[in-house]
């Protein structure tokens, strides 16, 4: 038995008949998703104070998003399965080919562009890598045998190979997780897990050879970011000041100083969160979290009233997708995890992040409204 279908006993929810619902479209998990963006979008405007065209142009990544969404719901849930093998493939060519003719940004080569817009492939990956892996376990009617777990292996490794020598360790690490929590859910035995383990705490020495001087920098400032207070602990020092100041109540909107004094390196993006922490509080910083649990639960609700594997795990890895981008950009904003440039979900700056996201909900809406 499944780890999905152990929570379909002990999470007996029943569904509303709101007009949305009605209409094929989860209420909760809509309320929810606005009250993110929405405080997204108020963080951001403090943020982008001085640059507002970054402002308009992520509500108009938001817009695309939500019409992105509403789309893909349309969609039936039979034509997402067939064609989610040449997704995953075309998205992993466009990972190959950021190797070859990507732009570089602060030393990494992560993102293609072409008239005059950019995009990051492997954000898309995070929804795809999820619906191929419960692909393959459809396919093969959840069987777990040593073949079959290797070809799972493999589907992970390609992606997070290519992510790796970007080089990128955070997205990487992602979509790794992401993978291991797919192949957890459908039911791989507890031994599996366990050599796992053992082969990647074996295999620690190599990655850490395998890591950038400044990659290595970062990990190693973790544990003494005083060490390098001008240099690689400035992210670090500047987030917890900025969130520590904010006390419980936070300073006010567009009060922050170490934002608006430019203190904080990429607000609007990666350190998102340490504004909310300093204008809004640690209030602000329960109330978001609070949200993402909702999103997060919802989401494995709608995933344990689903019969087929296929749409059951989809949307159980996109959820998990979703949880471990949230937890390892606070514990990074924070100072627990090193500063490995991830992006909150639904709240940080990005248009390719901002669009698979709200891809991914489109997904689980599709599903939903589909239910048998």
């Amino acid at each position: 038995m499944s780890v999905l279908t152990g929570l379909d006993a002990i999470w007996p929810l029943q569904t509303g008949g709101t007009r949305l619902e009605r209409h094929g479209l989860d209420s909760l998990l809509l309320i929810t998703l606005s009250l993110i963006l929405a405080l997204g979008l108020i963080a951001l405007a403090s943020a982008t104070h001085a640059a507002p065209q970054l402002f308009i142009s992520q509500v108009v990544h938001v817009a695309l998003g939500l019409g992105c969404m509403l789309v893909i719901r349309q969609i039936s849930p039979r034509f997402i399965q067939v064609w989610t093998p040449v997704a995953y493939v075309a998205i992993l060519l466009l990972m190959t080919l950021v190797l070859a003719v990507g732009d570089v940004v602060n030393g990494s080569r992560r993102w293609l562009a072409f008239a005059g817009f950019r995009m990051q492939p492997s954000e898309f990956m995070k929804v795809a890598l999820p619906a191929m892996l419960a692909w393959t376990f459809a396919q093969q009617r959840m069987r777990l045998g040593l073949q079959q777990v290797s070809l799972k292996a493999l589907l992970i490794i390609a992606p997070v190979g290519f992510v790796i020598v970007q080089p990128d360790l955070g997205t990487s690490v992602i979509l790794a997780l992401i993978g291991v929590s797919v192949v957890v859910l459908a039911g791989v035995s507890l031994r599996f897990i366990v050599s796992m383990g053992v082969l990647g705490l074996m295999c620690a020495p190599l990655v850490w050879f395998l890591l950038k001087d400044y990659q290595r920098l970062r990990i190693l400032t973790l544990f003494d970011p005083e060490r390098d207070p001008q240099g690689a602990g400035w992210h670090i020092i500047q987030s917890t000041t900025a969130i520590g100041s904010g006390g419980l109540f936070g300073k006010g909107f567009r009060q922050g100083t170490q934002s608006h004094l430019e203190f904080l390196p990429e607000r609007h993006n990666d350190f998102i969160a340490a504004v909310i922490g300093e204008e809004f509080g640690l209030l602000g910083i329960i109330a978001l979290l609070t949200l993402y649990l909702i999103l997060l639960g919802r989401c494995l609700y709608i995933s344990i009233q689903l019969n087929e594997a296929y749409q059951k795990l989809t949307v159980a890895g996109i959820a998990c997708g979703l949880f471990i981008c949230v937890f390892v950009n606070m514990m990074m904003v924070c100072g627990f995890l090193p500063v490995v440039g991830v992006p909150l979900p639904l709240v940080s700056y990005g248009g390719t992040s901002m669009l698979s996201t709200l891809i991914g909900i489109g997904m689980i809406l599709s599903f939903n409204a589909h239910r048998k």
